[in-house]
């Protein structure tokens, strides 16, 4: 996914805020979803679930500044660790995707996020949809060899 990045991201240094970096992660891994088949407005109003984040961490690297072009990727880092019954943790990376790049491969921050479900009318843990579960089950095999890519086709973070 690609994200200019606006006055309404920087901070007063005129680098992005830490913060924004989780906005431009949602982001990419709602686009994710939805490419896999979760619609979460669907979610929620047909079977009364929802994603929450659980946990998250990020790793800062480098600033990006206003007007830079970022491209947000996502994936499972270990298909086999990340797919719980109840939760996905996803590995995600913002690189600088403009020609101020070099050419070359810059990676402004990396990020893990687990996302778990829950019921949303108690807030209790609720298992993965089964057609999501499926879908993952589906495409993550043919794509977690030494290709290096995650079901989207982008770079899988190491």
């Amino acid at each position: 996914m690609r994200v200019r990045v606006y006055y309404e991201d920087t901070d007063a240094g005129g680098i992005v805020y830490y913060a924004n970096y989780l906005r431009f992660f949602e982001r990419a891994r709602t686009d994710w979803l939805r490419a896999m088949g979760l619609n979460h407005r669907e979610l929620a109003s047909t079977e009364g679930l929802g994603l929450v984040v659980r946990d998250c961490a990020v790793r800062y690297l480098r600033p990006a500044r206003l007007d830079d072009l970022l491209s947000v990727e996502v994936g499972l880092a270990d298909p086999a660790a990340d797919v719980g019954r109840a939760s996905l943790r996803f590995a995600q990376r913002a690189l600088l995707a403009d020609e101020s790049s070099g050419g070359g491969e810059v990676v402004l921050a990396t990020g893990s996020v687990r996302v778990a479900c829950i019921h949303q009318a108690s807030g209790r843990p609720a298992s993965l949809p089964g057609a999501l579960l499926a879908r993952l089950s589906e495409q993550i095999p043919a794509h977690s060899g030494a290709d290096g890519t995650t079901p989207d086709g982008t770079a899988r973070q190491q």
